[in-house]
C-alpha cells in the first residue's frame, strides 16, 4: 500500500451533488479537497446518461425535476445552471357519471383555466375554494420553514414562538401536528382532488394518509417548501448540467476529482483521519483532518468498522422508468391536448381511494393492481436534451416515477416480478390513450421497446442508495427533534470532524445541495 504524498484538509466520500457543493465551497475557501467516487462519473443520482445509444437523447437517469436546491447555493458558488418552469402543473385523470374520460388540469399561470378544469368536478366550486385555501397553508408553512433550510438546527418550540396569525397556526397544526390524511379529508371530497394532494406524502415512501409516524407529513414538507414555494422545475439541460457546473466551479477552486475510486476504510483519528482507497487496482492512503460522507448509512457504518440495521421505514418503495417516444399519445380525454396533458406531471391511478388499497397491497407483499404513478416530459419544457433531429422528428422523454413498490416486493423472483410492475403501469396508461402506449414508444434497431425500468434493487445496486431509498432513510423533519441537536446543522456524527454530506443527514434528500452546505460550515467553522 502507497501513501499518496502529503495530505489533505478535507476527503470527501461520494461524488454526488451535496458532495461537489461541499467540495466547491471547501475549495473556494482555500481548502485542500480531495473527492473519492467509486463509479467512472460523478454525480451520483444527478446524472445524465444516452439511456437509448442508438439515439442522441440525454435523459437524466435517476433524479430529474428541482425544487429544494435553494438560490443561494447557485448564487455563492456562480453556478452557470438554471431551472425553466413547467407551463402546467399537473394533469389529473377521472371519468364523469356518464363514464366519459376528462382530466383535471392545473395550470399555475392561469387560474381561469385552473378554476374552470375543476369547476367540471362534482362539487368543483366548493373544491377550488378549498384548495385554493389549502394551497394558503401550504404557502404559509414553506414561508416559515424554507429561510431556515441553510441555518443551524432550531427547535420545535422556536419555530412554534415564530407563529402570528390563526393562518400559521392553522398550517403548523394541520401539516406538523396530525396525520396529512386529517386535513385532506376535511378540506376536500372529491377523491380526485384528495388523490392529487396526497401524493406530495408518499412519492419515495411507503406511507399512508393517517400513519401514526407521520412519515407521509415530512415527506408531503419535502414537495411543497423548497425556496418558500415548493414549485419543481426542469433543470436546462438534463440533470448533468447541475453536475457539470459544480464541477467546473471544484476544478477551477483546485479540488480534486477521483473517479473509479471507491474509499475502502475510514480511520478516525486524534488530529488526522485515514481514508483508504482503491485506484487502478492499488490501495492508497491520505491522510485529512475532515471526512465527509457522501453516501448511504449503509456504506458509512462500513467504512467506518460499525454495524448497520436499517429501520423498516427506511425501505425504497419506488420504481421509475425512463422511456423514450417518437410521439406523445393521443388521449382518451380529447378535452386536453396531449402537450398540455403531459406538460406537467400526469397522474395515473392516484386517486385517494386507490392509492389506500395500492399501499394495503404493498404492505402485504403483493405488487398492486392497478399501481399508482406519475409522468414527467423533460422535452414539452427544454427540448435542449434531444439533438435537432430528433426534436423535428417530433420525439419527447417521459419519466414514469411508480409508488408503492417497496423492496419487499422484489426479494423473490426479481426480474418476473419486476415485469410485472412494468406490465401494470403500461396497462394503465394504456387505460387513458386513444391508441396503443406502445406503438408511440421508439423502439431499438433489435426491436425492443426504449424502455428503463429500475427497481429498489436496481437503484442500491447502481446507486448504492440502501434497500433502493432515493431518501438514503427515512425524510426527517425540518426541526432538531432532541434538545442535543438544537444549534447543530444535522450532519455531525459521534466522530469529531466526521460529517454527514448526503441524503442521509438531517433536512436531506432531494436535490437540494442542504447538506453539503451544512457539512462545508461545520468544516469551515472548525
Amino acid at each position: 500500500m502507497q501513501s499518496i504524498s502529503g495530505s489533505r484538509d478535507v476527503v470527501i466520500v461520494g461524488s454526488g451533488h451535496n458532495g461537489l457543493v461541499a467540495a466547491a465551497y471547501l475549495a473556494a475557501a482555500g481548502k485542500s479537497v480531495l473527492v473519492l467516487e467509486r463509479s467512472s462519473a460523478a454525480g451520483g443520482a444527478a446524472v445524465s446518461k444516452r439511456v437509448f445509444p442508438e439515439y442522441d437523447a440525454w435523459l437524466s437517469r435517476y433524479s430529474y425535476l428541482v425544487s429544494l436546491l435553494p438560490d443561494q447555493i447557485v448564487g455563492d458558488l456562480r453556478l452557470n445552471f438554471r431551472t425553466l418552469r413547467r407551463r402546467v402543473s399537473s394533469y389529473t385523470p377521472w371519468r364523469d357519471s356518464a363514464g366519459q374520460h376528462r382530466g383535471l388540469l392545473l395550470v399555475p399561470d392561469d387560474l381561469q383555466r385552473s378554476r374552470d378544469s375543476m369547476y367540471e368536478l362534482p362539487g368543483g366550486v366548493a373544491e377550488w375554494r378549498s384548495y385554493l385555501e389549502f394551497c394558503r397553508l401550504q404557502a404559509e408553512l414553506a414561508a416559515l420553514v424554507a429561510p431556515s433550510f441553510l441555518q443551524p438546527l432550531k427547535t420545535r418550540r422556536q419555530f412554534e414562538e415564530q407563529l402570528q396569525t390563526a393562518e400559521q397556526r392553522l398550517a403548523w397544526d394541520s401539516f406538523v401536528e396530525r396525520p396529512l390524511g386529517e386535513v385532506i379529508e376535511r378540506s376536500f371530497q372529491s377523491d380526485v382532488v384528495r388523490g392529487l394532494v396526497m401524493t406530495d406524502g408518499k412519492i419515495g415512501v411507503l406511507a399512508a394518509p393517517h400513519d401514526a409516524d407521520l412519515l407521509q407529513n415530512r415527506c408531503f414538507l419535502y414537495h411543497v417548501c423548497g425556496n418558500g414555494t415548493g414549485e419543481w422545475r426542469v433543470p436546462e439541460g438534463g440533470m448533468r448540467s447541475l453536475t457539470g457546473a459544480l464541477l467546473e466551479r471544484c476544478r477551477e477552486a483546485g479540488a480534486v476529482v477521483l473517479t473509479e475510486s471507491p474509499a475502502l476504510r475510514v480511520e478516525p483519528g486524534v488530529q488526522w483521519h485515514r481514508v483508504t482507497f482503491l485506484q487502478g487496482g492499488r490501495e492508497y492512503a491520505v491522510e485529512c483532518r475532515h471526512v465527509l460522507m457522501n453516501a448511504g448509512p449503509r456504506t458509512a457504518a462500513r467504512l467506518l468498522g460499525q454495524s448497520y440495521q436499517p429501520l423498516s421505514a427506511d425501505e425504497g418503495s419506488v420504481i421509475k422508468i425512463n422511456m423514450l417516444l417518437r410521439k406523445l399519445p393521443m388521449l382518451l380525454d380529447r378535452e386536453v391536448s396531449a402537450q398540455d396533458a403531459f406538460a406537467g406531471t400526469f397522474h395515473i391511478d392516484e386517486g385517494y381511494q386507490q392509492m389506500l388499497q395500492s399501499w394495503r397491497s404493498a404492505v402485504s407483499g403483493e405488487i398492486p393492481n392497478p399501481v399508482p404513478g406519475e409522468i414527467y416530459c423533460h422535452t414539452l419544457t427544454d427540448p435542449s436534451i434531444l439533438s435537432p433531429q430528433l426534436q423535428l422528428a417530433g420525439y419527447h422523454t417521459l419519466t414514469l416515477f411508480g409508488l408503492d413498490m417497496p423492496w419487499r416486493l422484489f426479494e423473490q423472483d426479481h426480474d418476473a416480478r419486476r415485469n410485472v410492475g412494468l406490465t401494470r403501469y403500461l396497462e394503465g396508461v394504456n387505460r387513458l390513450c386513444a391508441e396503443p402506449f406502445e406503438d408511440c414508444n421508439a423502439r431499438t434497431a433489435a426491436g425492443e421497446l426504449c424502455l428503463e425500468l429500475h427497481t429498489p434493487q436496481d437503484l442500491q445496486s447502481e446507486l448504492d442508495l440502501d434497500s433502493g431509498n432515493i431518501f438514503h432513510n427515512q425524510p426527517s423533519w425540518f426541526f432538531a427533534e432532541t434538545m442535543e441537536r438544537a444549534g447543530q446543522r444535522g450532519v455531525e456524527t459521534a466522530w469529531p470532524r466526521i460529517y454527514l454530506a448526503g441524503s442521509a443527514a438531517q433536512r436531506g434528500g432531494a436535490i437540494s445541495g442542504i447538506p453539503g452546505y451544512h457539512a462545508a460550515r461545520c468544516v469551515l467553522d472548525d
